[in-house]
């Protein structure tokens, strides 16, 4: 019983960060100005003096964290249910 809620947990877990990934990639702006831009509009200039804190360096970082995430989701997975 033990394992099987684990299992559950782990799999809830990975859903979260499939989403999550999903919606970091596609708020990111690309070469056409992607989602990002379109949602945020004019509060880019705000954090125009920071680098570091601009929209697409906080969703960059995010990015990062949410696909290790469910890289390591995964493979708790895989020896889980191997």
């Amino acid at each position: 019983k033990g394992d099987f809620t684990v299992t559950i947990l782990l799999t809830v877990l990975q859903v979260i960060a499939c989403l999550g990934l999903i919606a970091t990639v596609l708020l990111q702006s690309g070469k056409a100005q992607g989602l990002s831009g379109a949602i945020a509009g004019g509060s880019e200039t705000f954090f125009g003096k920071n680098k570091s804190k601009t929209i697409d360096a906080i969703l960059s970082k995010w990015t990062s964290v949410v696909a290790i995430a469910f890289l390591v989701t995964s493979i708790a997975l895989f020896f889980l249910l191997k």
